[in-house]
């Protein structure tokens, strides 16, 4: 089982970053997928949850109305369409996946990806 984050990088204040989430190993279209973050110093948290279908979500109220997660069960991927970027917002962002949760409490989630760098420049 594995998740692999792609996408992040160098971002002016005010730019947008696609991160991708390619999940192998076995079929996620039945699991919930989510995001979290973690910046320098802080504990990791919540960014973003989608169930199964898609069509439920759930925002951290931090990136309310700037970010937007997605999902493509038939390539087994998942999407943060992060919009209106701010300094706040740099961190690692690690994709999540698990079978039974619906929960912004990262011990909920069992499979984890190792993280892509979001640096947002002021």
């Amino acid at each position: 089982v594995q998740l692999v984050e792609s996408g992040g990088g160098l971002v002016q204040a005010g730019g947008s970053l696609r991160l991708s989430c390619a999940a192998s190993g076995r079929t996620f279209s039945s699991y919930t997928m989510g995001w979290f973050r973690q910046a320098p110093g802080k504990e990791r948290e919540f960014v973003a949850a989608i169930g199964w279908s898609g069509g439920n979500t759930c925002d951290a109220d931090s990136v309310k109305g700037r970010f937007t997660i997605s999902r493509d069960n038939a390539k087994n991927a998942m999407f943060l369409q992060m919009n209106s970027l701010k300094p706040e917002d740099t961190a690692v962002y690690y994709c999540v996946a698990d079978p039974t949760a619906w929960s912004t409490s990262r011990s909920a989630y069992n499979y984890w990806g190792q993280g892509t760098q979001v640096t947002v420049s002021s």
